[in-house]
C-alpha cells in the first residue's frame, strides 16, 4: 500500500481514494466551499448545495468519515468546517504528482524562448 507522507501525516491510497471520490459531487464540494470560511449548520450547508436537508446529512456524515469535515456540537446544533490539515494532504499527493510534469513544461516552454532569442538576433 502507497502512503504518501506530508506535514506529519499519513494518507494511504485507500484514503485518498475516498478523499477524492468525496470531493467528486458537485453538492460536497459546494459545503465544502462554504465551510472552508468558518463554521456552519447543516442546514446552510443543505440550501447552499440545493439539496435536501436528509441528502446533506448523508454527504456531510461522508465528508466527516473521510476527514475532509470536522463536526461540533453546540446545544442543538451541529457545526460543520473544513479539516484543512486532510485538504493540505489531498492537494499535496496532487501537487507531487504534477510538479514533474510543470518542471519538464518549464523548461521547454524556456528553451523554446531562448531558440526563439537566437533567431530573432540572427535574422
Amino acid at each position: 500500500m502507497c502512503c504518501w507522507e506530508r506535514w506529519g501525516g499519513i494518507l494511504d491510497a485507500e484514503d485518498l481514494d475516498d478523499a477524492v471520490k468525496a470531493m467528486g459531487h458537485p453538492g460536497r464540494r459546494a459545503m465544502l466551499r462554504l465551510a472552508r470560511d468558518g463554521e456552519r449548520t447543516a442546514t446552510e450547508l443543505a440550501e447552499a448545495a440545493g439539496l435536501s436537508p436528509s441528502a446533506a446529512s448523508q454527504h456531510l456524515k461522508l465528508l466527516k468519515d473521510v476527514g475532509l469535515m470536522h463536526v461540533r456540537v453546540d446545544a442543538k446544533r451541529r457545526l460543520y468546517r473544513v479539516d484543512f490539515e486532510r485538504l493540505a494532504e489531498v492537494r499535496a499527493v496532487f501537487d507531487e504528482l504534477w510538479s514533474d510534469q510543470l518542471d519538464a513544461l518549464k523548461r521547454r516552454a524556456e528553451a523554446g524562448d531562448e531558440r526563439q532569442g537566437r533567431r530573432g538576433r540572427s535574422a
